[in-house]
């Protein structure tokens, strides 16, 4: 078998698992969603799937689109310097990862965004390092890693779980007064 028509299979099949998958998410909650359920969906077997895909979380990464530590490169330029610009950029790539999320997997959302968090926040802590590397003690920039990453999440997760009425623009100037008072 030629190479081309194996690739075109292994696109096709694995398209059809990301499909069946898509379906079920939206059909009922995440956790209640089995490689059973999405290989009978997708009329594969088990084997296929894990060629494909480690597990559902692995799956759910790539329906999502874009990782974290993609949008934070798209956001931030590579660019690693530490300023209220920098973390401002960061807030609207947590924004656009979340939004990601919620548009393509709806009914799911509340329970999927928990099992995303740590993915963001290990983007955002590498990124902060690389920001903070000639700043601080050891001790002292993990910790401002750590805290201001996550004060970058849970601004964006307030925004996307709608439990508040602030804008984008506001809660990234929000968060760069909290960094940079």
């Amino acid at each position: 078998m030629g190479m081309k028509v194996k690739n075109i299979r292994m696109t096709r099949t694995r398209n059809s698992i990301m499909q069946a998958f898509f379906e079920l998410v939206n059909e009922k909650d995440f956790e209640k969603i089995t490689i059973q359920n999405v290989t009978e969906r997708a009329q594969i077997n088990r084997a296929t799937f894990y060629a494909h895909f480690q597990d559902k979380y692995e799956l759910l990464d790539e329906i999502i689109g874009d990782s974290a530590a993609v949008l934070i490169e798209k956001h931030t330029q590579e660019n690693y310097t530490f300023n209220k610009e920098q973390i401002e950029q960061l807030v609207y790539a947590v924004f656009e990862y979340l939004h990601q999320v919620k548009d393509k997997c709806q009914r799911s959302y509340e329970t999927i965004i928990p099992l995303l968090r740590s993915q963001m926040l290990d983007a955002l802590t590498k990124h902060l390092e690389e920001c903070l590397r000639d700043k601080y003690t050891k001790e002292e920039r993990s910790f401002n890693v750590s805290l201001y990453a996550r004060i970058i999440f849970e601004a964006g997760y307030l925004w996307g779980m709608e439990k508040t009425n602030l804008s984008q623009q506001n809660i990234a100037e929000k968060v760069t007064s909290l960094i940079f008072k």
